[in-house]
């Protein structure tokens, strides 16, 4: 089937359809548009500064309220590239929906398109930014932290689908007042890497954000530093126009700890008379968004905000664990890129980890305090502006603050217990052992392994270290083996004998992921969509949906193959900046 972009020019042939839903789809935009319920501009309170039709484009300073109406600036002439037949299904859409130009149109960011009950606007936020629990305000281009948040982000959607309340979010939908001078535009070659991402760590287990669609402009283009052919530079050598694009993101919600964070720090200050007020109702509605399922409202508030801290201390513990399983490296784990709801948030300077390096950081403005294994620390971090948001609503109540005190000195056992059930499910031990991790750690730094592969190899439960070279970037060497070969009778002795092999290799493999992401796949992707050939992103998209199995397309052969040399620090595929 062929898609057509609003403008009516061919597009896209559709992805393999998802599984045919039980219940009536959604076909059409306008019972798309009767899903609408906007729980978050109903429940918290506009910027008393904004205008009424959303036309607020410029920068500005933003003293109060939790959000700037904004109507987006729509794509000229508008082509589909992809979308999630597996997001269409859960949320009860019909892939028809696709090819339905009111529907491209909505989300490549003319919202002119909108029908009651639907908002004629979307919305931007702020938030604050803390880098390793130290708050900044240089980011912001007024010195104050009052212009600082979504700059190119723009929901346009609130709606309950299937029973489930989603917002939909356009990632370089055009300038808000966070925008700090800014185009708003994201390009094509980001947005493909967010929108692949997204539904690769989705399929992997993991929580994130999702992808609806993806759609480039065929006419507009933006220019951003990057990296010449074949460039060994590490930081961008040329300026390369790319085609404009949105990405649709979707999430229960997009709310993030430096949200809780500014209004914490404004009610601190207290910067204005409802500053306060504005933080306990950002907080109240985290809860009903993210958390209500867990939290019964016939608590006290008190009562609910000590839950909150508890949870979300759980969910980011299993989250950063779960990054470490899978390879993930977020790059730039600031507290505004903390979803506050625990999931993936903000796929901008990430990277999954090949060779391995304990260090692995694909961003070159990263630093080591966000490489790979630092993620546990840089999230405590987070959760430690997280707790200091909630303090001033426990301010009157010192027992419920002594509470919400001992919750925060706990995260750092409670990290350490995720890391070590998430150790024992990669290799199938039944009780974690310290040195066994450590030792094949320090082995897989000196075989020079492939994170991702080594560990798909060992679920086949090896007995023997020849096994395992194809995993190795280094050359293997007598005494290495030697080495090896210790190790995993160490291994096999750790797992026992009574269990039963079938069902551990199974285990395994159900942790163990067969492909990765390898960025120089992605590259000649994102490269021959912005050429009008979005084959391989599809391709991509249909290898990325089925992680766990053996690789059963050329793609995917390709996704579980080890790194060429050639591309060893290689400029936008080894590392890269946050030119997007």
């Amino acid at each position: 089937m062929m898609v057509r972009s609003a403008s009516g020019r061919s597009a896209v042939p559709s992805p393999a359809p998802a599984a045919t839903p039980t219940r009536p789809e959604t076909s059409s935009f306008a019972a798309f548009a009767q899903r609408a319920d906007y729980s978050l501009l109903e429940a918290l309170r506009s910027d008393p500064q904004a205008t009424a039709d959303g036309c607020d484009h410029q920068p500005r300073q933003v003293f109060s309220g939790h959000y700037v109406p904004v109507r987006p600036t729509p794509l000229p002439e508008p082509q589909l590239v992809a979308f999630s037949p597996a997001l269409f299904n859960e949320l009860g859409l019909s892939e028809a929906l696709a090819a339905d130009p009111q529907f491209q149109r909505l989300f490549s960011g003319d919202i002119s398109v909108a029908q009651a009950p639907m908002q004629p606007y979307g919305w931007a936020t702020g938030y604050a930014l803390s880098i390793y629990g130290s708050e900044y305000i240089q980011q912001c281009p007024f010195g104050t932290g009052n212009g600082y948040g979504d700059g190119r982000a723009i929901s346009v959607f609130e709606g309950v689908f299937e029973g489930r309340r989603w917002e939909l979010q356009l990632k370089g939908g055009g300038p808000t007042p966070y925008c700090r001078g800014a185009d708003g535009r994201a390009v094509l070659r980001s947005s493909v890497r967010e929108f692949l991402a997204q539904e690769f760590m989705h399929a992997l287990g993991v929580p994130t954000s999702r992808s609806l669609t993806l759609l480039m402009s065929v006419v507009e283009r933006v220019r951003r530093p990057w990296y010449a052919a074949n460039s060994r530079s590490f930081d961008p050598d040329v300026l390369v126009d790319n085609p404009a694009a949105i990405t649709t993101r979707v999430a229960p919600s997009f709310l993030r700890v430096g949200q809780l964070e500014l209004f914490a720090r404004r009610a601190r200050r207290g910067a204005h008379p409802q500053a306060l007020n504005e933080l306990r109702l950002i907080v109240a509605h985290l809860i009903e968004r993210n958390y209500r399922s867990e939290i019964d409202p016939a608590l006290t508030f008190n009562e609910q905000v000590l839950q909150l801290a508890e949870l979300f201390r759980g969910r980011l513990t299993a989250l950063v664990a779960n990054w470490l399983r899978v390879g993930y490296c977020q790059g730039n784990f600031n507290s505004d890129n903390c979803a506050a709801g625990g999931n993936t948030l903000d796929y901008g300077p990430f990277g999954f980890c090949e060779l391995f390096d304990p260090r692995f950081q694909p961003w070159t403005g990263g630093g080591d305090h966000f490489a790979f294994f630092n993620q546990p620390q840089a999230a405590e971090a987070n959760y430690e502006m997280f707790w200091r948001s909630l303090r001033p609503l426990l301010a009157d109540a010192p027992d419920a603050l002594a509470h919400l005190d001992r919750i925060r000195e706990d995260f750092a056992a409670v990290m350490t217990q995720a890391l070590e059930a998430m150790w024992c499910r990669k290799l199938g031990l039944s009780r974690y052992d310290a040195d066994l991790v450590s030792e094949l750690l320090q082995l897989m730094r000196q075989s020079q392994a492939d994170y991702t592969l080594l560990f798909r190899r060992l679920s086949d439960l090896p007995t023997q270290a020849e096994a395992l070279q194809e995993s190795f970037y280094a050359p293997g060497s007598e005494a290495l083996d030697q080495k090896w070969l210790q190790w995993l009778q160490r291994w096999h002795g750790a797992i026992g004998s009574s269990a039963d092999p079938e069902a551990t290799a199974r285990a395994l493999r159900a942790a163990n992921p067969a492909i990765t992401w390898r960025e120089w796949l992605i590259a000649p992707a994102y490269e021959r969509a912005a050429q009008g050939d979005p084959s391989l992103v599809q391709d991509l998209q249909q290898a990325f949906s089925q992680p766990y199995g053996d690789p059963a397309t050329p793609v995917a052969s390709q996704l579980s193959q080890r790194k060429p040399l050639e591309f060893f620090n290689a400029g936008g595929i080894s590392h890269y900046s946050c030119s997007s």
